[in-house]
Order: structure tokens, then C-alpha cells, then sequence
């Protein structure tokens, strides 16, 4: 059926046209998250900032949207989604936020300093349960909304498994991929199953 085809050709190609970015707007919407995120994506551990630098768009504007809407940052707990949120309702609109999120993904990734220690054998194991959603090397999975792990801080990891584990993030019921995250977090023990299970993480780097 060569019609059919024609349809589904043109179909995509008018949804590439829909969704095509615009690389300057992106860099120009990035400018007011350099003051803290860095001009290069490489995060600011003083301000509460972390590495975003190469996160898929889709995890950014995922997290854009929650915090623009109030799903996210607004738990009098959350001192870092607070100071996040209203940096968020800059952004003006829905396409600058799908451009910056463009942008925030073309930004060169890197190691960053590792802050914390704990037994990675250990931690190997308790990543066990963490690899369905987020990959055997912690690259994520868009169609289960996981983020990359590999792409994150460890210092800022060990604060957002704290926050899920506590119910600062997670129990919104309109945080969906929260309230699927929370229950995880509650087969870490303690805090010490944390840092192990973030050491072999930040192992996956030389992997």
C-alpha cells in the first residue's frame, strides 16, 4: 500500500518538524541556570547545585515540568527543590523549557570529583534491585522514566535517595515515577547501603 507509506513519511517528518530545536534559544534559556549549574552543566556542590551536564532531555524536562507545577520542590523539607522551583517559573514557556532541555543534554558529561566512599562489592548487590529501571551500567531507561545514575553526583544521590526514603520526595500522588521510586529506596537499610550502592555506581564510570 505505497499510500500508506507516503502517510507515514509525511506523519514523521511533519513530527521531526514539530519537535526540532533551536540550539541558541536553548544556550540562551541556559544562562540564568549557569549562576548556579555552571556554564558547562559541571553543577556546584556550595549551592546545592548538581552535574547535569548530558542528562537526556527527556529526564530535564521531565523534572522542569514537576518542578514548574509544584510537584516537586515544594516540600517545606525539600530546601534544595525550593531554592529549584522558582529558577523553574523563569523558563516562559513550554517550548524554552523543551529547548533548554535540548541544550542541557547537548553539554559535554563529565566524572566530576567523587565525595563519598563505601564498599562497592556491597553496593554491587544492592544495585541489583535498581538495574531493572536504571540499566547494568546506571544509563537509565526512558520508557520506565529512570534517569541515567551514571550522569549524576554522588553527594547529590545520597541526598535524593535520603529524600525518597523519608517521603520529602515520592508521596506527592502527582509524582508518579516518584511514588515508584520511594518503595525502592526503602530496601537500603541505612545509610551506609547508600554509600555502597553509590560506590558501585561511581564505579560504572571506568566500566
Amino acid at each position: 500500500m505505497p499510500w500508506l507509506i507516503a502517510v507515514v513519511v509525511v506523519f514523521c517528518g511533519s513530527w521531526q518538524a514539530a519537535f526540532s530545536h533551536d540550539p541558541a534559544r536553548g544556550k540562551a534559556v541556559f544562562q540564568l541556570c549557569t549562576a548556579c549549574h555552571g556554564a558547562g552543566g559541571e553543577g556546584n556542590k556550595a549551592v546545592n547545585a548538581p552535574h547535569i551536564a548530558g542528562l537526556n532531555a527527556w529526564y530535564v524536562e521531565a523534572q522542569l515540568i514537576k518542578f514548574r507545577s509544584g510537584i516537586r520542590g515544594t516540600h517545606p523539607k525539600d530546601i534544595e527543590g525550593m531554592q529549584m522551583r522558582p529558577m523553574s517559573l523563569t523558563i516562559s514557556s513550554e517550548k524554552d523549557v523543551k529547548e533548554v532541555a535540548a541544550y542541557v543534554e547537548s553539554l559535554t558529561p563529565n566524572k566530576g570529583e567523587t565525595t563519598l566512599s563505601g564498599n562497592s562489592d556491597r553496593g554491587k548487590d544492592h544495585y541489583a534491585i535498581c538495574m531493572a529501571c536504571h540499566g547494568d551500567k546506571a544509563q537509565g531507561n526512558q520508557a520506565l522514566s529512570a534517569p541515567p545514575l551514571i550522569r549524576l553526583n554522588d553527594w547529590y544521590i545520597l541526598s535524593q535517595l535520603k529524600k525518597f526514603k523519608s517521603g520529602v520526595r515520592g508521596t506527592n500522588p502527582e509524582d508518579i515515577t516518584g511514588m515508584q521510586m520511594r518503595p525502592m529506596t526503602m530496601t537500603l537499610a541505612n545509610e551506609q547501603a547508600m554509600l555502597d550502592v553509590i560506590a558501585y555506581i561511581n564505579s560504572l564510570w571506568e566500566n
